[in-house]
């Protein structure tokens, strides 16, 4: 008659990431055609033009024509774009007390570990965590 009740991933906290947590808010960006550009350029997309920009909470909806002219839809992680970097390097220079600074390294950890970061950007982060502890 009733079936087992629908397993979650027992690994996963639910709103432990930088935006669940309301310190970065990405959705209030104006994000330019240009930044999307470049972001999708790095991840191997080949752009023509930007169509549609949707900010949504956790993740931004780009529709854009590839270079062979078909239009294409798609969401995408916030953590793709530069600003993401430069907000949450702000976020760990504005910790000024070993104890906030714990609170964000465990954050951080979290992000790394269930969120897709491009190498540069997560191991740039990661010394600047780093390179804060070593200042408080």
């Amino acid at each position: 008659m009733f079936g087992k009740p629908h397993k979650t991933n027992q690994y996963r906290r639910k709103g432990r990431n930088l935006i669940a947590i309301n310190k970065i808010k990405p959705e209030q960006w104006h994000i330019s055609d240009t930044e999307v550009k470049e972001a999708l350029k790095a991840k191997g997309y080949d752009i023509k033009q930007i169509k549609k920009i949707h900010c949504l909470k956790h993740q931004v909806c780009i529709s854009y024509w590839d270079a062979k002219g078909n239009i294409c839809s798609s969401f995408f992680s916030y953590r793709i774009f530069a600003r993401w970097q430069q907000e949450a390097e702000k976020l760990i220079y504005a910790y000024q007390t070993l104890k906030e600074w714990a609170k964000l390294n465990y954050v951080m950890k979290y992000e790394f570990a269930y969120y897709h970061y491009p190498s540069e950007m997560e191991d740039a982060l990661y010394a600047i965590l780093e390179n804060q502890l070593y200042v408080l």
